[in-house]
């Protein structure tokens, strides 16, 4: 009698038997009656990334972070929770990293300045300069055979402009200061201020013409500003630590953290295209 393996041995795991990420996804897409066309128009994630998700290849989405934006995305333009599927993600890619503090690199960069030396040479010649230029004002003063002395007092107020019925103009208020920073703003060009306020993210800016204008991390506590004649196009990598003023105005949108939005604006109001 041979000993081998117990049938239960080769049963396949309750995590095995589950379907993939993408499998789950392309399923409820075919299940709702819609094309991967019709996903990348309704999320703007675009199509070859969609197909490269329910194939299971998440090499494309450019990290983790930017893997579960799409795959939060996906879910919910299929109808799905994507909680279960974020989750089936960090565990089949070993989970999510914990965030390092950026102080102890830096730390270790800061150099000491070295202690200066006196300067005695340019203090000797400051010393002379004074002794010439009090000399000078003393001969000044003795030639005039007096010198002049200015009273001090309050400063004279501002009178009130007379109007032709006889009565007083006030004086004009003082500009708020937001009004005064959106007037600040060119109405004829796009003007786009990003500020990273709750987290680092990755920003890629274009102009109307297709030219590069940032493409790069936008670090906690940072900004940027774009301008273009006619639109600039974004793609906000961890869009909810963003925050978004378009032509002096800002933005209400409620992006999420970990989530990819790509945007247009143009001139007048904020409106994404």
């Amino acid at each position: 009698m041979s000993i081998g393996n117990s049938p239960e041995d080769n049963r396949p795991s309750v995590e095995d038997a589950r379907p993939s990420i993408g499998h789950t996804l392309q399923q409820a897409r075919i299940g709702a009656g819609l094309t991967v066309d019709e996903v990348s128009s309704s999320t703007r994630v675009r199509i070859p990334i969609v197909h490269a998700i329910e194939e299971d290849d998440f090499s494309r989405c450019g990290g983790d972070v930017y893997a579960r934006g799409h795959i939060r995305t996906l879910a919910r333009a299929v109808g799905l929770d994507p909680e279960p599927l974020v989750e089936q993600y960090d565990a089949e890619h070993g989970g999510r990293p914990s965030p390092t503090s950026a102080a102890p690199l830096f730390e270790a960069e800061r150099i000491r300045p070295e202690r200066r030396r006196p300067n005695w040479t340019a203090a000797m010649v400051a010393a002379i300069v004074v002794v010439v230029g009090f000399a000078g004002f003393t001969l000044f003063s003795d030639g005039n055979g007096q010198d002049t002395q200015v009273a001090e007092g309050p400063a004279p107020e501002a009178k009130p402009t007379p109007t032709k019925a006889g009565g007083t103009k006030p004086a004009d208020p003082k500009p708020d200061p937001s009004d005064s920073a959106i007037a600040a703003v060119p109405k004829d060009k796009v003007t786009v201020k990003l500020s990273a306020t709750h987290d680092k993210s990755w920003i890629s800016a274009k102009s109307h013409n297709g030219k590069l204008l940032f493409d790069g991390t936008l670090l906690k506590g940072e900004s940027k500003t774009f301008q273009d004649d006619e639109r600039v196009d974004l793609i906000l990598g961890n869009a909810g630590a963003i925050e978004l003023f378009v032509n002096g105005k800002k933005v209400e949108d409620d992006f999420e953290m970990g989530g990819v939005e790509r945007l247009s604006y143009t001139k007048g109001d904020p409106a994404a295209g």
